[in-house]
């Protein structure tokens, strides 16, 4: 085994996954000043996932003797509107399928095969990811507008709502 070959694969992907945090950090704080409660809560929760998939990346590279370099592979884009926010998700978390995937054959072919379960795992959770994005594109698609104004009409709803004793 060559562990160069696989610490800079898994240096691209810590890449990648810090990308990811920053950019959804970033939709989470719009949607939710937008009054987008439900959308927030779900880019949050998927950030945090990614920055599992950061520590995860960081220990296997440790232990193969690296450093972890913590470069971001890319600036936040800054989308605003919701439907553009899911769109370009969407196609994070697929171009992070295929590199994964591209990674995994490469570790396997140089007989890393934790790196290469890892990056497989990976592939799982990005999958997930892009159904949960694909599904809210879907529900715009489906009910038009209507879909995110009625999550911004339950937060306002919520929030007026008297505490139960």
């Amino acid at each position: 085994m060559n562990a160069r070959k696989s610490i800079d694969l898994l240096n691209e992907a810590v890449a990648d996954e810090l990308q990811a945090v920053h950019q959804y950090m970033y939709w989470h704080f719009h949607l939710d000043d937008q009054g987008f409660a439900p959308l927030s809560a779900m880019f949050k929760r998927i950030a945090i996932m990614e920055m599992g998939h950061v520590e995860r990346l960081a220990d296997r590279i440790l232990f193969l003797k690296g450093d972890v370099t913590m470069e971001v592979a890319a600036p936040v884009t800054p989308i605003t509107e919701a439907q553009r926010i899911l769109e370009k998700a969407a196609e994070m978390e697929q171009a992070g399928v295929s590199s994964y995937n591209k990674a995994a054959l490469l570790c396997g072919q140089n007989a890393d095969s934790a790196s290469k379960q890892l990056f497989e795992a990976l592939v799982n959770d990005e999958e997930m990811h892009f159904d949960e994005f694909d599904k809210q594109l879907d529900n715009i698609k489906r009910f038009g507008p209507n879909y995110l104004a009625l999550q911004s009409f339950n937060q306002g709803a919520a929030a007026a709502a008297p505490a139960a004793d």
